[in-house]
């Protein structure tokens, strides 16, 4: 139970989430085969949702309020949150003009630092888009994300360590 935890929280953790959680899952079940993978894909997936909606509600509100405090660190972090919300959230909205939800799900789908849940939600929030399109798309990106993820673990994993 202990496994499912720590990777549950890991992929909690943004610019790691399900990208970190997921090889953290197969080497888990590596050491100890009893260790479920794809119990560990729904709690990382559970995980890695969890933030969403408040990400979506709150995060905008707490950078905005953020960048004013007088803590160097914690005003310059919000500050650069904020600035990568909004550059994704342009980025997003230049490219995908009228597919804005299949190319949030695409852009969170990529299993790249910094193009995960947390910041498509923030872009999305950023973008004013539907709430409830908004969690499908990330969904959806999670879902391609992991995916990838795991293709590429079981392909690396079983080829270090014999995993069938």
């Amino acid at each position: 139970m202990k496994n499912y935890l720590y990777i549950f929280l890991i992929a909690m953790v943004p610019l790691i989430e399900l990208r970190g959680a997921i090889p953290v899952a197969y080497a888990i079940h590596t050491a100890n085969p009893d260790f479920s993978i794809l119990w560990s894909y729904i709690i990382i997936a559970l995980g890695n949702m969890l933030p969403v909606p408040f990400i979506y509600f709150f995060a905008r509100k707490v950078l905005e309020w953020g960048k004013d405090v007088k803590v160097k660190f914690f005003s310059r972090f919000c500050l650069w949150c904020l600035e990568k919300g909004e550059k994704g959230g342009q980025k997003l909205q230049a490219k995908a003009g009228r597919g804005l939800y299949w190319a949030l799900v695409l852009f969170v789908g990529i299993p790249l630092p910094g193009t995960g849940a947390w910041t498509g939600t923030l872009a999305a929030s950023f973008l004013d888009m539907d709430f409830k399109k908004s969690v499908l798309a990330v969904i959806g990106g999670v879902a391609l994300a992991s995916v990838i993820v795991g293709v590429v673990c079981a392909l690396g994993f079983g080829a270090i360590f014999g995993i069938n």
